[in-house]
């Protein structure tokens, strides 16, 4: 029988050395895990109490597709809080993640053909569901030069026009952020050229002092994420926001994001949900609602302050690891680091160290497919004390080599 062509993507290369990790690990050997984005912490107990509860007591039936109107209600005023941005719940989709996001946003936005616009390095799952979709990816080379971002001369360099483009701030594998300025720069480049910006802002909250708004410190009036600038200030230019309660709010396994809408694409994403999922995870929304409680909040920044300590620990480290080239880790939990001085490729390093240091990270070759063999990410999302234990491996493994 026929097998799709737009099902022939790659997998996520991570997953599949986390699965070598886990396997090692269940073999009883000590393996510390640095290659996933996920934080180690878990929920908070703001959630967690409040889930216990619904499973207990509440409704878990469906809901509306778009999600329930209280979460859809706070997630709004968040925006209010952090960015001091106006934003009509009716405009906000609560998702099955943000790769649920991902989907709807660009189903509808993007027809078969379309070219969409994206930063290499980065989060490989972009290309793959546009290819998927049917869209053609326009890699845009990104390197010191730009600080790993895109730039308004490059779309203004391409030979043929683009229907899209999908920025992230802060950015997976680098870490590196986009300036307010150069934020409103692209969206309104993107407004007077008709292209659809989609802006992924998962990372948000964690971020490394940058010039801005003041740190939150937990309660629910607290400014938002240092230098951090959302998209959602341009609704009106057609942007579309994605984020996550997965990375600041430590909630990966409960698969709950949200899209911010602008006014065109709120009822075809609407119609889309109801008819590719029905509906987000039931409980995850209703427990999400304590994610904006002072206590929710507070859970949150005691994770950030342990990600602060753990790039502390590796950038006093850079030395001793040998990695003279790294990108600037201006938010999310990820160090992006050049090893081709050790003279092997990303993924045979990374394979050598998880079996012979038992430390695992991620190829670059899975965030870039040109330049990535020569990078490797490093997910600091792990307590502090995994993170000091890795670096010491790693710089007892790299002089064997």
């Amino acid at each position: 029988m026929k097998v799709s062509a737009r099902s022939q993507v790659p997998p996520f290369a991570v997953m599949e050395i986390l699965a070598a990790a886990n396997a090692r690990r269940a073999a009883g050997e000590s393996v510390l895990n640095l290659c996933a984005g996920e934080p180690s912490t878990g929920a908070s107990a703001a959630v967690r109490d409040r889930a216990a509860r619904l499973l207990a007591t509440g409704d878990l039936g469906y809901t509306e597709p778009m999600g329930v109107p209280a979460l859809r209600a706070e997630i709004a005023a968040h925006y209010g809080r952090w960015y001091g941005v106006d934003v009509d719940p009716a405009r906000v989709a609560v998702t099955t993640g943000s790769s649920g996001g991902f989907l709807l946003a660009f189903l509808a936005a993007f027809d078969v053909g379309d070219r969409v616009a994206l930063a290499r390095p980065g989060y490989p799952a972009y290309a793959n569901i546009l290819t998927a979709l049917g869209c053609e990816v326009v890699e845009l080379p990104c390197g010191p030069e730009t600080r790993y971002q895109p730039t308004v001369a490059q779309l203004e360099a391409l030979d043929v026009p683009v229907d899209g483009l999908v920025v992230a701030s802060p950015a997976n594998p680098t870490g590196t952020m986009i300036e307010p300025q150069a934020l409103a720069d692209l969206a309104g480049w993107c407004a007077g050229h008709g292209v659809r910006l989609v802006s992924d802002e998962i990372y948000h909250g964690i971020t490394y002092g940058r010039s801005g708004a003041s740190r939150a410190t937990g309660g629910v009036g607290v400014d938002g994420p240092a230098g951090a600038a959302t998209a959602a200030e341009f609704l009106a230019g057609g942007a579309v926001v994605v984020s996550s309660f997965s990375k600041y709010w430590a909630m990966t396994g409960w698969r709950l994001g949200w899209l911010v809408l602008p006014e065109d694409l709120v009822d075809p994403v609407g119609a889309l949900a109801g008819n590719v999922a029905l509906c987000p995870p039931a409980l995850a929304q209703h427990a999400a609602v304590a994610a904006f409680t002072p206590e929710g909040y507070a859970a949150a920044e005691a994770d950030v302050a342990r990600y602060t300590t753990s790039r502390a620990l590796l950038l006093d480290r850079l030395t001793d690891l040998g990695w003279s080239r790294v990108a600037p880790a201006d938010g999310a939990f990820y160090l992006y680091a050049d090893i081709s001085a050790s003279g092997l490729d990303s993924t045979t390093w990374c394979a050598r160290l998880l079996a012979e240091a038992g430390v695992a990270l991620t190829p670059g070759s899975d965030f870039d497919p040109v330049t990535g063999r020569d990078w490797v990410r490093l997910s600091f999302a792990a307590a502090p004390e995994v993170v000091r234990e890795a670096v010491d491996r790693i710089v007892a493994w790299q002089r064997t080599l």
